[in-house]
């Protein structure tokens, strides 16, 4: 089964560093790599809209897309 991630749970691990997250931050975050893993990770349209609109460089934008760009929107 897919597992549709929300924009707040992407964003601990893409936007943060893992110094910075509180425990339960990581565990979250440990739960995200393991959906990867398996490939049940699922994003939609939206949630790839906001994780990159609040990007202020381009070339971070251009890593984040290229990153983003392996799990196709559901």
């Amino acid at each position: 089964m897919r597992v549709l991630v929300d924009t707040s749970v992407w964003s601990l691990p893409l936007r943060r560093s893992a110094r910075s997250l509180s425990p339960a931050e990581q565990r979250l975050t440990a739960l995200l790599r393991g959906l990867i893993h398996e490939g049940r990770a699922a994003m939609v349209g939206p949630v790839r809209q906001d994780i990159l609109s609040g990007v202020r460089d381009e070339e971070t934008f251009e890593r984040l897309r290229d990153r983003l760009g392996a799990f196709p929107d559901e």
